[in-house]
């Protein structure tokens, strides 16, 4: 922690092989003016490269904003002009007050370039990883925002190799005006995917959609992604916990409640966007905000333990709340329950009304699968 900063970060370091780390940083100060605070988040974040992570290199980072549209092309003019790892920014206030926070997420021993269609691709052992930031287009309203990001990923991924059912592993949206907007991002998600084998008979892809600005006002609908070329059959496994929740599929959308995969040192585990919802897809307990944080907890549980995790296990944690004025009861249950898991809580509304508060995060253990390549 520095003067105007505090830093949090999650470790896994096996003996050998790729370590992997989490950090979210937070500003401190309150009174900063922008440039000062995400001056003051870049300083922290690169003293952490140079002394307690030394070796390690981003391989994603988002960086929360309070106001995008005053604050986007000044962060950008602080970021190298060659991007050293994709970049998301969205405009979801911090919920301490603050104008800016940071989640990055580090690796050692990997190789990692920007590719010439925009994707990034972070290289070590047998697979590939690819990361996309910030995509966006103009198009006309947020079903054909939705279309085009996505027509344009599956080409991207074509151009690698991949498709989107086999390699795809994570996806974000993020819609301006949820409410409003959601809708045509479930029908053109829906339609997309369905001319790419996934469908409820097969699979869909975890991801979480969820309210979220771009600078640019005309933006509806922005997409960060995660895929792996390279994977074997039998790596991915899809999580389901039918006991707490029920298949996406019978309300309409298309996506995965959490997906893990499985290499020959680790696991790896991405829980989705999961809110107070039970298996009939049900809002539970409507306005209460303390009993629906302990039922999505309650279901985010069910998912790991599917994975053979805990939240032991979980190296970051993003919560989302639609209404500011819960944050003080969220972050009390938070710092009780989870005192040293890396996590940020945002303003940022769910894509459905009753829904107060969402929780996304990704983890990782150890195992020994003699089946599959170490990471």
């Amino acid at each position: 922690m520095s003067e105007t900063t505090n830093t949090e970060i999650f470790r896994f370091c096996p003996e050998t092989g790729v370590a992997e780390y989490h950090t979210i940083i937070h500003v401190t100060d309150t009174k900063l003016t922008f440039t000062e605070q995400a001056e003051a988040v870049r300083t922290a974040f690169c003293r952490l490269l140079e002394g307690e992570l030394k070796g390690a290199v981003p391989v994603f980072k988002r960086y929360f904003l309070s106001d995008a549209a005053n604050q986007a092309d000044l962060l950008l003019g602080m970021e190298d002009e060659s991007p050293d790892c994709p970049l998301s920014i969205v405009e979801q206030p911090p919920l301490d007050k603050t104008k800016i926070a940071l989640w990055a997420y580090l690796q050692t021993g990997v190789q990692s370039r920007v590719l010439h269609n925009g994707l990034f691709e972070v290289k070590h052992g047998t697979c590939r990883h690819l990361w996309g930031a910030a995509a966006y287009n103009h198009a006309a309203n947020s079903e054909y925002q939705t279309r085009l990001l996505l027509n344009d990923y599956v080409m991207q991924l074509m151009e690698e190799g991949c498709k989107l059912a086999d390699n795809c592993i994570r996806t974000w949206f993020f819609v301006q005006n949820v409410d409003v907007n959601y809708a045509g991002v479930v029908k053109a998600r829906n339609e997309v995917f369905v001319t790419q084998n996934l469908t409820e008979k097969t699979h869909y892809i975890a991801s979480t959609g969820i309210g979220g600005r771009h600078a640019d006002p005309k933006v509806l609908v922005q997409m960060d992604t995660y895929a792996v070329d390279g994977l074997l059959p039998g790596q991915v496994h899809y999580l389901y916990a039918p006991t707490h929740l029920n298949p996406t599929y019978e309300y309409g959308v298309s996506f995965e409640r959490g997906t893990y995969v499985d290499y020959g040192d680790r696991r790896q585990v991405f829980i989705s966007g999961t809110a107070s919802i039970n298996n009939k897809g049900e809002v539970v307990y409507p306005r209460d905000i303390r009993r629906q944080t302990e039922r999505m907890w309650e279901n985010v549980d069910a998912l790991l333990k599917e994975a053979d995790c805990t939240f032991d296990h979980i190296g970051q944690m993003i919560v989302y709340l639609r209404d500011e004025a819960d944050y003080d009861v969220v972050k009390e249950l938070y710092d009780a329950r989870f005192p040293h898991t890396p996590k940020v809580f945002v303003h940022a509304a769910v894509c459905r009304p009753g829904w107060l508060i969402e929780m996304e995060c990704m983890g990782v253990r150890q195992l020994e699968n003699k089946d599959f390549a170490a990471f």
